[in-house]
């Protein structure tokens, strides 16, 4: 866009900038510029910055937490519009339960850290995941056998083919492992999220709280920059996050006998991914400043100055050695981000 088209654009959107790295806006700390940047304070202004960019026809992307992503190193030649609401309250339902409405631009923590404080119990598993609540409900964040879809009651979004505001109740949401409604359709754009908990003891909230997240400081490599874990977990490989879902599932049968390498841990979250890539002996494995995490083998950690690229090679070494090792076709559980098809 030539400078007096963007002067135009600037005019109808103040704020927007242009040339805004995108490292410091991701937990990887990874990522080329956005050519195009602009902060929405609220609803109205997301929703007016994507009019904006649609009369433009300018690409755009949403972005929350910044975790879950990988950016090119070479940027993203759009619109990154970049949430900046986290209002959320309480509302009273009944003696058992209550109800959180939340803007999709609160932290999972920021959530936790509310339902604690009022003694609802139902999300203390999501502890330690960085990011929104709009990204969690994007992918159908879990852990401990527990994922978004437990608690969610509505979605409010903004559809940007139709331009109009639709809610969705939680039966609409088509909520699966790691997807969701809103991840099949991109342009319908989380907006604010009605969570439903119930009330429990502070007490035993906060002990569960305590214990999940030293389960993570454990078990995964939270002192380095990373987007969490990389890998989905095959759906014939993974009792333990997808215990929501196939109940009736033992990791210990279903893994190959080759990956038999540890018993279920309490909280049943050796994932299967994680433990395909460690037989094949990937664990620790280096390219230039990103690397697999000895810790836990499916994050890949950003040791300083890390590139893009070099963790897609990383990736696609996983995917290839797994493949031939275990004939498993592992899925990415991130999203990419400025990259070619």
């Amino acid at each position: 866009m030539k400078e007096r088209n963007f002067q135009q654009i600037k005019e109808e959107l103040p704020g927007i900038k242009r040339n805004v790295s995108l490292k410091s806006y991701t937990t990887f700390k990874i990522g080329g510029p956005a050519k195009y940047f602009f902060e929405a304070k609220g609803k109205e202004d997301l929703i007016e910055a994507i009019l904006v960019a649609k009369s433009k026809k300018l690409p755009f992307f949403i972005l929350g937490g910044g975790s879950n992503i990988l950016v090119s190193d070479k940027g993203y030649k759009g619109l990154i519009i970049k949430i900046k609401n986290q209002k959320s309250k309480i509302k009273n339902t009944n003696q058992k339960s209550k109800i959180i409405e939340t803007e999709s631009d609160a932290l999972l923590s920021q959530i936790v850290a509310l339902a604690l404080k009022n003694s609802l119990t139902g999300l203390e598993w999501a502890i330690g995941i960085p990011g929104t609540i709009g990204g969690a409900i994007y992918g159908n964040a879990g852990a401990f056998k527990k994922s978004m879809k437990n608690i969610v009651r509505e979605v409010e979004v903004f559809d940007a083919k139709e331009l109009g505001i639709k809610n969705y109740k939680l039966r609409d949401c088509q909520f699966g492992y790691r997807n969701s409604l809103f991840k099949k359709n991109p342009h319908l754009i989380i907006l604010s999220v009605t969570l439903q908990l119930k009330k429990g003891n502070k007490l035993e909230i906060e002990k569960r709280i305590k214990e999940y997240l030293n389960y993570r400081k454990e078990k995964q490599p939270l002192n380095l920059p990373s987007v969490g874990s990389i890998f989905k977990n095959s759906k014939n490989f993974s009792a333990g996050e997808l215990g929501e879902e196939d109940k009736s599932s033992s990791l210990s049968t279903e893994l190959p006998k080759e990956a038999k390498v540890r018993k279920r841990t309490k909280f049943s979250c050796d994932f299967a991914a994680a433990r395909l890539i460690e037989e094949c002996g990937l664990k620790g494995k280096r390219i230039g400043n990103v690397k697999i995490s000895e810790k836990h083998a499916n994050f890949i950690v950003n040791l300083g100055g890390g590139k893009a690229e070099d963790v897609k090679k990383l990736i696609n070494l996983v995917k290839k050695k797994v493949k031939n090792r275990f004939k498993i076709n592992l899925e990415e559980e991130i999203c990419y981000l400025g990259f070619k098809n």
